[in-house]
């Protein structure tokens, strides 16, 4: 048998490389057809249906002064801070803002000196407030007190859970008015 020549290389080796290239590209094809096969899947099934996630309100904060530092992520509002959102509005003297740059969020928010949140008719009071956006809570701490009308509520911590309208107090002390009593 004859030595394979320079054509007959050439020819086997563009052969080759279109075989392992169209291999590739039928791999590629089927893996493509798998993907938009199970991606269409929630589609025929017509009872499951995925729940919309709640808009998250933007917070806007007003202070006399804000010190912004792109380094640590970090806003520093100082002088009548005002925080707001669509139902709590927190007052205090100094206000720092964490935030994850990578995912464009707030992460935490302190806040410290006479610290003071409302919610309709309700209010907690404490020297330094902090909310935690991943777990929508806000923790107060400092002498932390919740007014309702004339109820009030005293304890060395008050966790808030926005979700649920639901408050955890450590060690507390309750002075409710009873109805009916004068």
């Amino acid at each position: 048998m004859s030595k394979p020549s320079f054509t007959d290389k050439a020819f086997l080796s563009l052969t080759t490389e279109t075989q392992r290239k169209c291999g590739l590209n039928v791999a590629k094809g089927f893996f493509i057809i798998i993907i938009i096969m199970l991606w269409s899947i929630p589609s025929f099934a017509g009872d499951i249906k995925e729940q919309p996630k709640a808009e998250k309100k933007p917070i806007i904060i007003t202070s006399t002064t804000l010190t912004a530092d792109n380094k640590t992520n970090t806003a520093i509002f100082e002088g009548s801070v005002v925080a707001k959102t669509e139902d709590i509005t927190i007052y205090s003297d100094k206000m720092i803002v964490y935030s994850d740059n990578t995912r464009n969020k707030i992460t935490k928010i302190e806040a410290y000196g006479n610290v003071r949140a409302h919610k309709k008719e309700r209010a907690i009071f404490s020297e330094k407030a902090t909310y935690y956006e991943e777990d929508e809570k806000i923790v107060f701490t400092g002498e932390p007190k919740a007014v309702e009308g004339e109820n009030v509520i005293t304890g060395t911590k008050i966790t808030y859970f926005i979700n649920d309208d639901r408050a955890i107090v450590e060690d507390s002390r309750a002075f409710l008015k009873r109805r009916g009593a004068r």
